[in-house]
């Protein structure tokens, strides 16, 4: 039985740069996994899946698939819904991330603490 991606949430990278969104992709409605990158390097478009830096100063994926044909349908199905989007639309929050901040906010004991510059 192969995995289903059942929602693809795509938060768009502001900053210049090669990363150039940041994804959270639902599987079979039941496991999310966050901090899937979109990089734009010298061959294309490519996911990283989200890792760690260790103590020795290495990167390493803290989820990730363990065969090829997964990481390829993972990478397509990503990238496809990236590409889908108007370039105007990656900019926006999506609709649940708003509503959570807003009732952050609203949580009594949660103030709102600038950083001094």
């Amino acid at each position: 039985m192969r995995m289903n991606i059942t929602d693809v949430r795509i938060r768009k990278v502001e900053k210049e740069g090669k990363m150039k969104a940041v994804v959270s992709i639902t599987i079979d409605d039941e496991f999310v996994v966050h901090d899937i990158k979109v990089i734009e390097g010298e061959k294309g478009f490519f996911i990283a899946m989200p890792s760690r830096k260790t103590a020795d100063g290495e990167y390493r994926d803290i989820a990730h698939p363990i065969n090829s044909a997964t990481r390829e349908f993972i990478q397509k199905t990503i990238l496809d819904s990236y590409h889908a989007i108007p370039e105007e639309e990656k900019a926006e929050k999506p609709k649940a991330e708003e509503e959570k901040a807003e009732e952050k906010a609203e949580e009594p004991g949660v103030e709102e603490v600038k950083a001094e510059e």
